[in-house]
């Protein structure tokens, strides 16, 4: 999917104000609410740009090529606003008209929420809420207890459900201090016997989906690993390129043109022919799967083939980045270099658990 001159004009020009201010910028959100990017997923008829799912990660993609810190807040929370397709549809009706409704929060199962009748006390503390100063609900995971004791599911596990809350119940802690992703102000939240309805909890299950959207039938383990993928793809593929325009440059100057510049052209080239062929191995897989969910054909080969596919592709980007930063020079260790801008964000963004692999 392609984004407009003016809109690639925007996201170049506030991305270091981001930042240097470790939020979006007001310009930024005002971009995001103007082109509905964190109503992604969500349904036209609630005022959303309801894509399918590889015109969504395309868009997503597109974007984390301009701007990893903007890309991953709005795959955060755009994923977040895709639990329209898991509340109750007259809840979701009042929520998410809304132009600038943004759910986000955190995936761990950190708290506990006390069943009282037909409601629930939500206490706990959750980290790594991407988006935070500009959420309106806070999502969250948390462990259902009665009478203090803690319930079990049909399979005699702890029982987990995933709750929504307006943001005035929040307490932020301004914690996201990190050397890259710094815009996504991923501050952790808390909350102290904060009161919810039962029709502010929800399973993220695609068999309990309260919507007829396609979308909403997608399993949520692949949908977030493509979504992932997507932005480390995107800034991967602006490295690559700022690579390539320096190698160019450099060539100019003839020590390096005569000692090192075939080999590190040789390397770059393999890797960007690499990334074509993964990138498209991918995509393939989530048009195939969006295709076979369409035909009611069974996806489980295409599903585990993400996982592993996925992992593999962000292992190999981490990998190559580390084997090409060294050719950067002093420039690509300046702070407001974009590559080092993009080294910052790929390796801080390699720290969400959900793309890692087994480390032995």
């Amino acid at each position: 999917m392609q984004l407009t001159d003016a809109a690639i004009a925007v996201l170049k020009d506030q991305q270091r104000k981001a930042i240097q201010q470790k939020s979006l910028s007001d310009e930024q959100l005002e971009l995001i609410y103007l082109n509905k990017w964190f109503k992604i997923w969500v349904p036209q008829s609630l005022n959303g740009l309801g894509l399918d799912l590889v015109s969504g990660l395309s868009l997503l993609k597109a974007l984390a090529y301009q701007d990893g810190g903007l890309a991953w807040t709005v795959t955060l929370c755009a994923g977040a606003n895709l639990f329209v397709g898991f509340i109750g549809p007259e809840v979701g009706q009042d929520i998410f008209t809304s132009k600038q409704v943004c759910f986000g929060g955190s995936g761990q199962i950190a708290g506990i929420a006390e069943r009282e009748g037909k409601s629930y006390r939500l206490k706990g503390l959750w980290k790594y809420a991407t988006g935070a100063p500009h959420l309106t609900h806070f999502t969250l995971n948390a462990y259902i207890q009665a009478d203090g004791q803690q319930l079990l599911d049909q399979d005699g596990n702890p029982l987990v459900k995933s709750f929504f809350v307006a943001r005035e119940f929040a307490l932020i802690h301004y914690d996201w201090d990190t050397f890259g992703l710094e815009a996504t102000a991923s501050h952790s939240f808390s909350l102290d016997n904060i009161q919810v309805d039962e029709n502010q909890s929800f399973f993220i299950d695609a068999s309990k989906s309260t919507r007829p959207e396609l979308l909403y039938q997608y399993p949520f383990m692949p949908f977030a690993e493509l979504t992932l993928l997507v932005n480390f793809m995107g800034m991967y593929h602006r490295f690559l390129d700022l690579i390539e325009k320096l190698f160019v440059l450099k060539s100019n100057q003839g020590k390096w043109e005569q000692m090192e510049s075939k080999a590190a052209f040789r390397k770059l080239d393999e890797m960007q022919k690499d990334y074509i062929a993964r990138a498209h191995s991918v995509m393939d897989l989530a048009a195939r799967s969006w295709e076979n969910l369409k035909d009611k054909v069974d996806n489980t080969s295409l599903y585990e083939r993400i996982a592993i596919e996925s992992r593999d592709f962000v292992e190999i980007i981490l990998s190559n980045v580390i084997k090409l930063y060294p050719h950067t020079g002093i420039s690509g260790a300046a702070a407001d270099n974009e590559i080092n801008i993009l080294f910052r964000n790929i390796f801080t963004a390699s720290q969400h658990k959900l793309l890692q692999k087994n480390l032995s």
